[in-house]
């Protein structure tokens, strides 16, 4: 079911929070006005603090088709906008010659027509709708080459693309477009000024909490509350990837399938490698630091 779009920041925060998004204020009215000015909505942040789901909750509570672009090295037109069917054509053509047909121009018109396009997540995008204009998502776009981004401009200016052998491909209606960036790399200026920008940070403790309290129900609240504890300390260390909220949710699953209802050294540290990514960060975080990182979790859950 389709539903209309937010006509206010309120609602916007509403709509997120339908959705199971606990979002802050500032992400509610930069996304509010992205909607009501069609603009996208160029968002980064460290990974696993939730940029991606801000795509997936819009078009779960919107009741709209989510397109997703997941960038990469080498994404090119041909994968991300549109590419034809060669087979298809030289199949066409054979099929032609056969029957005697010797206009090249007619022939040309038939097979650099929509029957052998093949259409890419960009492409699909512009397309109308029956249930209103997508959610694109461009998924960690600085993981793509910075020659790909020349491709983004037009779609982002104007929402529309141009292919070659048959014209101006042109959205009826402007599709919600979020793009994301772990910011490895910087994006080009030319995007980001087709973009209302936001950065998604790490959340603080209370909003935190009422993420795990909504996406892990069945963890206990002292369990819930000493989680989030450790883990906003853990981000204090020095480490070389730093834990999101992503990976609270999964410590916090793991824990409640292990039936564990409060924090102990033993079970933090035989459950470190669902936090922690990297050796040397576990190498780091182990015996007395697990120790002292743990009491100071419990005196803030205890608060």
């Amino acid at each position: 079911m389709v539903h209309p779009l937010p006509a206010s920041i309120d609602e916007t925060l509403a709509l997120l929070a339908r959705g199971g998004y606990i979002a802050e204020r500032e992400l509610a009215t930069v996304l509010y006005l992205c909607l009501k000015l069609e603009r996208p909505l160029f968002v980064e942040g460290e990974p696993g603090t939730g940029k991606t789901e801000i795509a997936k909750v819009l078009a779960a509570t919107l009741g709209r088709r989510l397109i997703r672009l997941q960038c990469y090295e080498g994404l090119d037109v041909a994968s991300a906008v549109y590419e034809w069917n060669y087979a298809g054509q030289m199949t066409a053509i054979r099929l032609a010659e056969a029957q005697g047909q010797h206009d090249r121009s007619l022939l040309e018109s038939e097979i650099f027509s929509d029957r052998f396009l093949v259409k890419r997540p960009l492409l699909q995008a512009l397309e109308p709708h029956l249930g209103g204009p997508p959610v694109l998502l461009i998924d960690e776009l600085d993981r793509a080459d910075e020659p790909f981004e020349a491709f983004l401009l037009e779609v982002l200016s104007d929402f529309q693309v141009t292919v070659p052998e048959i014209g101006v491909i042109k959205a009826e209606h402007a599709p919600i477009v979020v793009i994301t960036s772990n910011r490895t790399r910087e994006i080009h200026d030319a995007i980001k000024r087709r973009c209302l920008y936001h950065w998604v940070d790490f959340p603080d403790a209370a909003r935190e909490f009422e993420i795990v309290r909504r996406k892990v129900p069945g963890a206990h609240e002292r369990l819930t509350r000493e989680v989030v504890a450790f883990v906003q300390r853990l981000r204090s260390a020095d480490l070389y990837k730093l834990p999101g909220v992503a990976e609270t949710l999964d410590w916090a699953q793991a824990l409640t399938a292990l039936n564990v209802v409060a924090l102990s050294p033993e079970t933090v540290q035989s459950t470190m490698g669902v936090l922690l990514k990297y050796q040397d960060d576990l190498i780091k975080i182990r015996g007395p630091e697990v120790e002292r990182l743990l009491n100071e979790a419990r005196a803030a859950a205890a608060q």
